[in-house]
């Protein structure tokens, strides 16, 4: 390989949001050897990176810690290197034949003394004769091209968390719009529980006053101002759906939004539940129940993001 590494730096582009799982591969030819980098990608708190390389071949770790570094925010990665010999072309047919002759000059002896054998694969005998020890460090040609493909693994894997994090970002839509609907339908439910609420009060007062005299206007007015003080859900309903318009925000910025798109969501709970608590009708206690499981997919779905 000759080409050069790739500068570093964020491969999301501004709008896009990436997840934090994925799987990409790279592989080649270079100093005898054919060589094979395997990324995967799952959630993680931060960027953590654990590498699975050959014995004794720990100088390429710094470089390919530090390239991921800039590719990434977030994200448990696991990188592993695999190593093999070439084919080995034209005299792969007589190295074949002659771990052959050996197989079956092996197996004449072995029966000849009376042992029990089972089937032995001449593939498997043919994997065992061509592997040659691997060199205990890389050569400068060797480690450059194992760093260029390690560059050539992180763009792959780049692309692959893009792919996912746009799934992502529809369903997070989805669920947003979710709950704008819901906030709108507690807002209806909230209106016409303290219309049945203040028409309640009302009748039982009247109730209670039959015979004692006239109903004093202003007591009235005064009970019903309390219950709806007590019941008033109008602050929950407009800082979800202030909530809402952030988290929708987010979204169209892109980039590494997974850590403020949870901490939305546990404001949006906090909300819903004060909004159950306050409740004054089964309709709007209903309500705040699916805007809490709206809330959790949410917040389930906003975790995979970086």
């Amino acid at each position: 390989m000759s080409r050069a590494h790739s500068p570093p730096g964020r491969l999301a582009q501004p709008g896009e949001t990436q997840s934090m799982t994925g799987f990409a591969a790279a592989e080649g030819e270079a100093g005898g050897l054919r060589w094979r980098w395997e990324l995967r990608s799952v959630n993680g708190r931060g960027l953590e990176l654990r590498l699975r390389l050959p014995h004794g071949w720990d100088s390429l770790e710094p470089d390919v810690r530090a390239a991921a570094q800039a590719r990434f925010e977030r994200g448990s990665l696991m990188a592993t290197l695999s190593l093999g010999p070439l084919a080995g072309g034209s005299g792969e047919g007589e190295e074949f034949a002659r771990a052959a002759r050996r197989l079956l000059a092996a197996r004449r002896t072995l029966e000849a003394l009376g042992l029990p054998l089972a089937p032995v694969a001449a593939e498997a005998l043919l994997a065992l004769e061509t592997q040659r020890p691997v060199e205990a460090a890389p050569g400068p040609a060797l480690a450059q091209a194992l760093r260029i493909g390690f560059d050539d693994a992180l763009l792959a894997l780049a692309a692959s968390r893009r792919g996912e994090g746009a799934r992502l970002r529809t369903t997070l839509a989805g669920h947003l719009a979710t709950v704008a609907r819901l906030a709108a339908r507690a807002e209806a439910e909230a209106a016409a529980a303290n219309l049945a609420a203040a028409g309640t009060l009302k009748a039982r007062v009247e109730a209670l006053m039959e015979g004692r005299g006239e109903l004093d206007p202003a007591r009235l007015a005064q009970e019903l101002a309390l219950l709806a003080v007590k019941s008033d859900v109008r602050e929950e309903i407009d800082r979800l759906r202030a909530h809402a318009a952030a988290a929708e925000a987010l979204l169209e910025q892109g980039g590494a939004v997974g850590r403020k798109l949870d901490f939305l969501a546990q404001e949006f709970n906090r909300e819903a539940n004060t909004l159950c608590a306050k409740s004054p009708s089964l309709g709007l206690t209903r309500v705040g129940l699916d805007l809490k499981l709206a809330i959790d997919q949410l917040r389930e779905q906003a975790q995979n993001l970086e």
